[in-house]
């Protein structure tokens, strides 16, 4: 199975830091792929949630959760780099216990549905084999925005 260090990753996905989620990708078919998220205690996010209790926010879990399906649509496609996946809706979205940090989370993401420019998929992501949370997430292709020219700079009045 093909596996993808963060530099491939940055090749797929748009996201970069400090909203890159994922890591690495150690697992990768048609209908599944798995990804990892090592937690770092340098996280920005830590330090307000919460600064004498670190923990990663639930909506940031699902966040990783959808950029591991993302990659799974994106790379289906030859001209990924002209798409977006967005994500379009969140299902049935469990917390089982914190994720710290030091923790590395496991993303698995399973393919229920997939239509032309929409994919829906159900996964979980693991501590140590524990699952911390589950999703259905709903992800859906868009086309990147036309890069705007830079504006030239307004004429200076010599009045």
């Amino acid at each position: 199975m093909p596996t993808l260090d963060i530099l491939e990753i940055r090749k797929i996905l748009p996201h970069r830091f400090p909203m890159l989620l994922v890591d690495r990708i150690i697992e990768l078919d048609a209908e599944r792929i798995v990804g990892l998220k090592n937690v770092s205690g340098n996280e920005p996010f830590f330090n307000g949630h919460f600064p004498d209790f670190p923990v990663m926010p639930g909506v940031l879990i699902v966040e990783a959760m959808a950029q591991v399906a993302g990659v799974l649509v994106l790379r289906r496609l030859e001209e990924r780099d002209r798409k977006l996946v967005l994500l379009a809706s969140i299902e049935s979205a469990k917390f089982r216990r914190p994720v710290l940090p030091g923790d590395q989370l496991r993303i698995e993401m399973i393919v229920d549905k997939w239509k032309a420019s929409v994919a829906k998929m159900h996964g979980t992501a693991s501590v140590d084999g524990a699952v911390v949370a589950e999703a259905t997430v709903m992800c859906k292709l868009a086309d990147k925005p036309a890069e705007q020219p830079a504006s030239e700079p307004a004429a200076v009045s010599q009045t």
